[in-house]
């Protein structure tokens, strides 16, 4: 292994561990040093005891731990009341000014209550979303800097606004009319539409999912508060046990004696460039000196845009990736992120960063044109593909994570098999696009052998079969009207 120093951006430097960089050419992992973690992660420390009668030898325990990163801000926060207090705080909701939240502010409280967004302990208040909106980031009261890209906020209307008055605490209620949780010490100011839009996104042009979701429809007024919610957010999809809150990741990853956490984000199928990109990170760690490198298969489980596979479908899709053994299971964690998508890109990628960080990973894998989209309007991506994993190594607050740029991946129609790409053979490699991906499934046609493992293809076949027979019983009604 050779180490070279590589200085970037003036004022950071980062280690660049190569090997044999023949097979590496173009992959180049930035490891940050001088860490803030509390011990050197390649360290491991042996317990000694303080006296000893007569010289005994011992043989050496490393005291692994997988939690090599701490939370952002310290200690991570739980938000949700302790089961015994419970009824009381119940009987106070009841008696408050009332907010009712749709699906996706239920996604964003569950963000918060299990501390996704540390140490945010709430709707942001206006200094927090200026910050947030303005410099991607939060300067807590000892000066420390968090990273913080994408304001978390709560819009209510005018009559909304009218309705809670002078009352310092709102209680928030469901979509289907449960309390959910109590807002506490709120402050309400304008809800600047337009200025949040053009700054989150780069851009005002119609047609952005998440603006004409969630931002457009919403009220003038934005309240923040600390939030006390009233008990875990659940969905009751069959899913819930794949949602692993950050507190229990970190558990998981020491149970199974992790020395690294890579996390990789996703809101697509798995395929076998994906798991060529996860596999081969795994390996760079093992040489890098790492003994136990975990994955953690993240795919993103709140708001997505309509044309793209459900959640439940994504799932199944996984599950089958692990069975047919493309991932390792023993070395690989499968959970669900409850965060909502922007498709923000740059903006959003380092949200994304930032909450692994608190669900205990210190390796982020980064691609192409992270969570980007096509323009709405036009034809072409809305940001430049490696505006992300730029972005990722400069953003404020994020100096601690180690950003794994992945190179990308290609079927190679002369081995048959998802493969690095390499320029000097472009005319031997076939790009899959997601939507050509949906096209093939659509109609029935099978990708070329190699694509995805067979039991993850048949997943999603049946999927567009199902959403044609569905389209198709809806044709007729349609016309009969």
């Amino acid at each position: 292994m050779s180490l070279t120093i590589k200085s970037h951006f003036a004022s950071r430097t980062y280690l660049s561990f190569t090997t044999k960089p023949s097979r590496f050419t173009g992959y180049n992992t930035k490891i940050r040093p001088n860490s803030i973690y509390h011990f050197n992660p390649l360290r491991l420390t042996y317990y000694q005891p303080k006296k000893m009668q007569a010289p005994v030898q011992y043989s050496p325990a490393p005291l692994i731990k997988s939690s090599l990163i701490e939370p952002d801000g310290g200690a991570l926060v739980d938000l949700v009341v302790p089961e015994g207090e419970r009824g009381a705080k119940t009987i106070e909701a009841e008696s408050l000014p009332k907010v009712r939240l749709t699906k996706i502010d239920v996604e964003w409280v569950h963000v918060i209550s299990e501390g996704w967004a540390n140490p945010l302990k709430g709707f942001m208040r206006e200094d927090e979303y200026l910050q947030s909106l303005h410099f991607s980031s939060l300067r807590l009261k000892d000066g420390y800097v968090v990273n913080m890209s994408l304001p978390i906020v709560l819009a209510i209307d005018d009559e909304t606004k009218e309705r809670i008055g002078s009352s310092s605490h709102v209680g928030l209620v469901g979509p289907d009319g449960d309390l959910i949780a109590i807002l506490r010490s709120i402050e309400i100011y304008k809800h600047n539409k337009e200025e949040r839009i053009a700054r989150t996104w780069g851009t005002t042009a119609p047609g952005l999912p998440y603006v004409e979701e969630v931002i457009t429809p919403a009220g003038n007024w934005l309240i923040g508060g600390d939030l006390e919610v009233l008990k875990p957010i659940k969905y009751n999809d069959g899913l819930d046990h794949y949602r692993l809150s950050p507190k229990q990741l970190r558990k998981e990853f020491d149970r199974r004696n992790a020395d690294a956490v890579f996390a990789f984000q996703l809101r697509n199928p798995v395929h076998n460039g994906h798991a060529l990109l996860m596999n081969d990170t795994r390996r760079r760690l093992l040489e890098m000196g790492f003994k136990n490198p975990i994955l953690l298969l993240h795919p993103l489980g709140g708001f997505t845009k309509a044309d793209d596979v459900p959640l439940d479908v994504r799932m199944e899709q996984h599950s089958k990736v692990l069975e047919d053994g493309v991932l390792d299971p023993e070395t690989t964690i499968v959970a669900i992120f409850p965060s909502p998508m922007h498709y923000a890109g740059p903006t959003e990628v380092q949200w994304h960063a930032k909450a692994r960080i608190n669900a205990g990973a210190n390796f982020y894998i980064v691609g192409r044109d992270p969570a980007g989209m096509g323009h709405p309007t036009e034809k072409r991506d809305l940001y430049d593909p490696d505006h992300g994993k730029k972005v990722l190594s400069m953003a404020p607050g994020l100096e601690k994570l180690n950003i794994l740029p992945f190179r990308v991946a290609a079927y190679d129609i002369v081995a048959k098999k998802m493969a690095f790409f390499y320029p000097s053979r472009a005319k031997d490699f076939l790009f899959i696009s997601g939507t050509k991906m949906r096209t093939y499934a659509r109609t029935g046609e099978n990708p070329p052998d190699g694509f995805m493992c067979p039991g993850g293809w048949e997943v999603l076949v049946k999927y567009y079969e199902s959403l044609q027979a569905e389209e198709a019983t809806q044709q007729p009604a349609a016309v009969s009207s």
